[in-house]
Protein backbone atom coordinates (compact mmCIF):
# COMPACT_ATOMS: atom_id res chain seq x y z
CA UNK A 1 0.00 0.00 0.00
CA UNK A 2 1.06 3.30 -0.85
CA UNK A 3 2.26 6.28 1.78
CA UNK A 4 -0.23 8.61 1.55
CA UNK A 5 1.81 11.21 1.17
CA UNK A 6 2.93 9.52 -2.53
CA UNK A 7 -0.46 9.27 -3.36
CA UNK A 8 -1.67 12.63 -3.03
CA UNK A 9 1.46 14.12 -5.27
CA UNK A 10 0.73 11.69 -8.22
CA UNK A 11 -2.86 12.51 -8.10
CA UNK A 12 -3.20 15.79 -7.22
CA UNK A 13 -3.23 17.18 -10.21
CA UNK A 14 -6.74 15.48 -11.09
CA UNK A 15 -8.21 18.19 -8.43
CA UNK A 16 -6.67 21.23 -10.92
CA UNK A 17 -7.81 19.05 -14.19
CA UNK A 18 -11.08 18.50 -12.23
CA UNK A 19 -11.58 22.59 -11.56
CA UNK A 20 -10.54 23.27 -15.19
CA UNK A 21 -13.17 21.16 -16.89
CA UNK A 22 -15.38 22.77 -14.42
CA UNK A 23 -14.55 26.22 -15.95
CA UNK A 24 -15.10 24.92 -19.26
CA UNK A 25 -18.75 23.35 -18.38
CA UNK A 26 -19.61 26.69 -16.36
CA UNK A 27 -18.44 28.67 -19.91
CA UNK A 28 -20.41 26.74 -22.25
CA UNK A 29 -23.47 26.62 -20.66
CA UNK A 30 -23.04 22.63 -20.45
CA UNK A 31 -26.28 21.83 -18.38
CA UNK A 32 -24.35 20.24 -15.07
CA UNK A 33 -28.01 18.74 -13.64
CA UNK A 34 -28.08 16.91 -16.76
CA UNK A 35 -24.57 15.30 -16.33
CA UNK A 36 -25.39 13.13 -13.63
CA UNK A 37 -29.27 12.98 -12.98
CA UNK A 38 -29.28 9.39 -12.07
CA UNK A 39 -26.90 10.16 -9.12
CA UNK A 40 -28.57 13.62 -8.14
CA UNK A 41 -31.97 11.26 -7.58
CA UNK A 42 -29.72 8.87 -5.29
CA UNK A 43 -28.04 11.66 -3.45
CA UNK A 44 -31.56 13.13 -2.90
CA UNK A 45 -30.83 16.10 -4.94
CA UNK A 46 -34.48 17.16 -5.42
CA UNK A 47 -34.07 20.20 -7.61
CA UNK A 48 -35.24 22.01 -10.90
CA UNK A 49 -31.80 23.51 -11.59
CA UNK A 50 -28.08 23.36 -10.43
CA UNK A 51 -26.36 26.32 -11.84
CA UNK A 52 -22.55 27.07 -11.08
CA UNK A 53 -20.94 30.45 -12.07
CA UNK A 54 -17.67 31.22 -11.54
CA UNK A 55 -17.31 33.90 -8.19
CA UNK A 56 -14.54 36.87 -8.02
CA UNK A 57 -11.54 35.16 -7.85
CA UNK A 58 -9.66 32.39 -10.33
CA UNK A 59 -5.95 31.54 -10.07
CA UNK A 60 -4.32 28.95 -13.01
CA UNK A 61 -0.41 27.72 -12.75
CA UNK A 62 1.58 26.97 -15.94
CA UNK A 63 4.69 24.30 -15.43
CA UNK A 64 7.53 25.83 -17.32
CA UNK A 65 9.84 23.11 -17.71
CA UNK A 66 12.54 24.22 -15.49
CA UNK A 67 11.05 23.30 -12.22
CA UNK A 68 9.63 27.37 -12.53
CA UNK A 69 5.94 28.05 -12.32
CA UNK A 70 4.04 30.68 -13.50
CA UNK A 71 0.71 31.96 -11.41
CA UNK A 72 -1.57 33.35 -12.87
CA UNK A 73 -4.22 35.04 -10.29
CA UNK A 74 -7.55 37.14 -11.62
CA UNK A 75 -9.81 38.98 -9.18
CA UNK A 76 -12.88 41.13 -9.10
CA UNK A 77 -16.37 41.17 -9.77
CA UNK A 78 -16.57 41.98 -13.53
CA UNK A 79 -12.55 40.85 -14.56
CA UNK A 80 -12.33 39.45 -17.60
CA UNK A 81 -11.04 36.16 -17.66
CA UNK A 82 -9.18 36.20 -21.48
CA UNK A 83 -5.84 36.00 -19.85
CA UNK A 84 -7.02 32.75 -17.82
CA UNK A 85 -7.32 31.31 -21.04
CA UNK A 86 -4.24 32.36 -22.29
CA UNK A 87 -2.84 30.67 -20.29
CA UNK A 88 -4.76 27.50 -20.50
CA UNK A 89 -3.63 27.73 -23.82
CA UNK A 90 0.38 27.56 -22.53
CA UNK A 91 -0.48 23.91 -20.81
CA UNK A 92 -1.66 26.05 -16.98
CA UNK A 93 -4.55 24.16 -15.14
CA UNK A 94 -6.90 26.03 -12.48
CA UNK A 95 -5.80 25.81 -9.45
CA UNK A 96 -8.04 27.48 -7.23
CA UNK A 97 -11.46 28.91 -7.85
CA UNK A 98 -14.28 31.20 -6.57
CA UNK A 99 -17.59 29.59 -7.23
CA UNK A 100 -21.38 30.19 -6.94
CA UNK A 101 -23.60 27.48 -6.65
CA UNK A 102 -27.05 27.83 -7.32
CA UNK A 103 -29.52 25.24 -6.18
CA UNK A 104 -33.13 26.19 -7.32
CA UNK A 105 -33.51 29.52 -5.04
CA UNK A 106 -30.82 28.37 -2.69
CA UNK A 107 -27.15 30.17 -3.04
CA UNK A 108 -23.77 28.63 -1.51
CA UNK A 109 -20.39 30.78 -2.72
CA UNK A 110 -17.33 29.29 -1.61
CA UNK A 111 -13.37 28.47 -2.87
CA UNK A 112 -12.08 25.58 -3.48
CA UNK A 113 -8.61 24.27 -4.31
CA UNK A 114 -7.39 21.98 -7.15
CA UNK A 115 -4.76 20.02 -5.44
CA UNK A 116 -6.59 19.12 -2.31
CA UNK A 117 -10.57 19.67 -3.11
CA UNK A 118 -10.31 21.84 0.33
CA UNK A 119 -13.59 23.94 0.34
CA UNK A 120 -12.73 27.65 2.24
CA UNK A 121 -14.76 30.85 2.61
CA UNK A 122 -17.99 29.04 2.57
CA UNK A 123 -21.21 31.10 2.81
CA UNK A 124 -24.42 28.49 2.82
CA UNK A 125 -28.26 30.14 1.80
CA UNK A 126 -29.69 31.89 4.88
CA UNK A 127 -30.94 28.82 7.17
CA UNK A 128 -34.50 30.44 9.10
CA UNK A 129 -34.25 32.09 11.79
CA UNK A 130 -33.97 30.85 15.99
CA UNK A 131 -37.42 32.22 17.71
CA UNK A 132 -36.17 31.21 20.69
CA UNK A 133 -33.52 28.86 22.52
CA UNK A 134 -35.26 25.58 21.59
CA UNK A 135 -34.78 26.09 18.26
CA UNK A 136 -30.97 25.49 18.67
CA UNK A 137 -30.90 22.18 17.42
CA UNK A 138 -33.10 22.69 14.27
CA UNK A 139 -30.60 25.91 13.09
CA UNK A 140 -27.72 23.39 13.62
CA UNK A 141 -29.32 20.83 11.63
CA UNK A 142 -30.06 22.63 8.96
CA UNK A 143 -27.04 24.60 8.86
CA UNK A 144 -25.40 20.90 8.77
CA UNK A 145 -27.85 19.92 5.98
CA UNK A 146 -26.84 23.06 3.40
CA UNK A 147 -23.08 22.05 3.90
CA UNK A 148 -23.46 18.07 3.16
CA UNK A 149 -26.07 19.68 0.15
CA UNK A 150 -22.74 21.50 -1.14
CA UNK A 151 -20.59 18.39 -0.67
CA UNK A 152 -22.63 16.30 -2.19
CA UNK A 153 -22.93 18.30 -5.43
CA UNK A 154 -18.98 18.69 -5.30
CA UNK A 155 -18.86 14.55 -4.81
CA UNK A 156 -21.04 14.10 -7.85
CA UNK A 157 -19.33 16.22 -9.86
CA UNK A 158 -16.06 14.88 -9.01
CA UNK A 159 -17.10 11.62 -9.56
CA UNK A 160 -18.61 12.04 -13.30
CA UNK A 161 -15.52 13.57 -14.25
CA UNK A 162 -13.34 10.74 -13.40
CA UNK A 163 -16.11 8.25 -14.75
CA UNK A 164 -14.77 10.80 -17.89
CA UNK A 165 -11.64 11.13 -17.33
CA UNK A 166 -10.81 7.27 -17.40
CA UNK A 167 -12.86 6.50 -20.13
CA UNK A 168 -11.91 6.37 -23.67
CA UNK A 169 -14.28 9.29 -24.81
CA UNK A 170 -12.03 11.51 -22.94
CA UNK A 171 -8.88 12.39 -25.44
CA UNK A 172 -11.47 11.98 -28.56
CA UNK A 173 -14.73 14.13 -27.02
CA UNK A 174 -13.75 16.61 -23.94
CA UNK A 175 -10.45 17.43 -24.54
CA UNK A 176 -10.96 18.45 -28.13
CA UNK A 177 -13.89 20.49 -26.54
CA UNK A 178 -11.79 22.19 -24.05
CA UNK A 179 -9.39 22.75 -26.48
CA UNK A 180 -11.52 24.19 -29.18
CA UNK A 181 -13.18 26.62 -26.07
CA UNK A 182 -9.54 27.39 -25.44
CA UNK A 183 -8.83 28.37 -28.28
CA UNK A 184 -12.06 30.62 -29.09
Amino acid sequence: MHDISISYNKYKFLGNEFLTWLWYLIENDINIKNIAEADWEKAGVDCNSIVFEIGNCIALENSLGDDSVEKISIKGDDAGLEEGKTALKKGGVVTDMNLVLRIDDNEWRFNIKGESMEITSLKTPVAGKMENEDDTEGAVLEKVFLYNRLFEVIDILFHNFIKKRISENWKKVDITGIREWVES
